[in-house]
């Protein structure tokens, strides 16, 4: 029995380019699987399961941020096993300069490359791009930037961030957006948000003529911090018919308030059946309130990044602990936490390892922060379940309004 190899054997009279792109689109099975289990009647927040091509992945979740294709200080087995991540983040501008995504395609993806298998997500890059290449021009064609590693000069396109990370091989991609700086004013989001939609629609129809399943690629709301602009790039991108949206272009410098008001603007526009991803985000004290407006997954490279300058969080707010009374605190980082620091090491000797700047700390450190997080998410998810989410929220807000570093 002969199979038929649709990207080779189609006669171009009959289907032609476009048509191959839509007939491959028709064809191609769904990279996700989103399963909502439970929803709060009060504020929206869903428990769910994502269903990828590497494992499932509960909701609502935090990702914890392996930027370049590591989360700084972890092994993947801690990652796996001690903190009980089971989607992380990779960065396609960071991976794209080093070691190159032909590269890591070629080693068999991104999973085979870092030894990791389970869900990954990647980001496009146009952040980083526009944050750390001194000079960045942008234009309706894509992103020129200069990389931060040795100045040489690169152009990020809609269709040549789909194929970079399509080579690295994650199983949520992001499209090109553009992120603008707050302050803007309401002309320059518009312009901003159309080119947004622009590129989201380049990106979508590059995607659907090249792939053949077991990926799946988001589009990202933007619109700076207008209510009005949220809602209708919202509603204009759902048109795409996305396997999962994402909020971006928040958490670059306004107040919290407003990106959570961003997000409210958002949410409703969106479909329903969807993952919602918001990116960038939060406190511990954060991550709730997200949920509670309609937030299915999040990222930030906060308990990572804090964790290794001294800063650890616990449920009576963050330890700094450099502190001298901790010199010879025989305690644990928190009681009620089950990680492996806080089970094995005392505040004492994680001080010490700080202040001699021993590199265990850091490991010790991370995989605190990061499995309060998760810990963090899973008991969100659990009141979902239970129905008594509302509760959660509201003892979360009332820890918040104390002084967050009162540890």
């Amino acid at each position: 029995m002969t199979t038929l190899n649709l990207a080779t054997s189609y006669h171009p009279k009959l289907v032609g380019p476009r048509g191959l792109g839509k007939l491959l689109g028709a064809l191609r099975l769904p990279a996700l699987r989103f399963e909502i289990l439970a929803t709060c009647p009060v504020t929206g927040a869903r428990a769910g399961v994502l269903h990828t091509p590497h494992g499932q992945v509960e909701t609502p979740v935090f990702m914890p941020v392996g930027t370049q294709a590591s989360v700084k200080g972890l092994t993947q087995k801690q990652l796996a096993e001690d903190v009980g991540t089971r989607i992380l983040l990779g960065n396609t501008y960071h991976l794209y300069l080093r070691p190159g995504h032909e590269a890591i395609a070629r080693m068999g993806g991104l999973h085979r490359f870092m030894q990791w298998d389970r869900a990954i997500l990647t980001d496009s890059g146009g952040f980083q791009a526009f944050s750390l290449s001194k000079l960045t021009k942008i234009s309706d064609k894509g992103v020129l930037f200069r990389s931060h590693l040795n100045g040489d000069q690169h152009l990020f396109t809609p269709e040549s961030t789909v194929d970079v990370q399509m080579a690295l091989g994650s199983d949520i991609m992001m499209v090109l957006d553009e992120c603008l700086a707050y302050p803007a004013s309401h002309a320059a989001a518009r312009a901003s948000m159309e080119r947004t939609i622009r590129w989201a629609q380049q990106s979508f129809d590059h995607f659907r003529g090249r792939s053949t399943g077991g990926q799946a690629l988001f589009p990202i709301v933007q619109g700076s911090m207008f209510p009005d602009l949220r809602r209708e790039c919202a509603a204009r991108l759902a048109g795409l018919g996305a396997e999962g949206y994402a909020i971006g272009g928040i958490s670059v410098g306004e107040p919290r308030p407003i990106s959570m008001e961003m997000t409210e603007a958002s949410v409703p526009e969106l479909p329903v059946d969807r993952p919602r991803y918001v990116m960038g985000v939060g406190t511990p004290e954060e991550l709730p309130e997200y949920v509670a407006r309609g937030a299915d997954m999040m990222d930030c490279v906060m308990p990572s990044r804090n964790a290794r300058n001294g800063c650890l969080f616990t449920d009576e707010g963050k330890l700094i602990i450099k502190h001298a009374r901790f010199k010879e605190d025989a305690s644990p980082i928190e009681d009620s936490c089950g990680c492996p620091t806080c089970r094995t090491y005392s505040r004492a000797y994680l001080r010490h390892l700080f202040l001699a700047g021993e590199m265990l700390y850091c490991t010790l450190a991370t995989i605190h922060n990061l499995r309060k997080y998760l810990d963090i998410m899973r008991r969100i998810r659990q009141s979902i379940l239970l129905g008594t989410f509302p509760d959660f929220l509201a003892a979360a807000r009332s820890r918040s309004v104390d002084d967050p570093a009162r540890v």
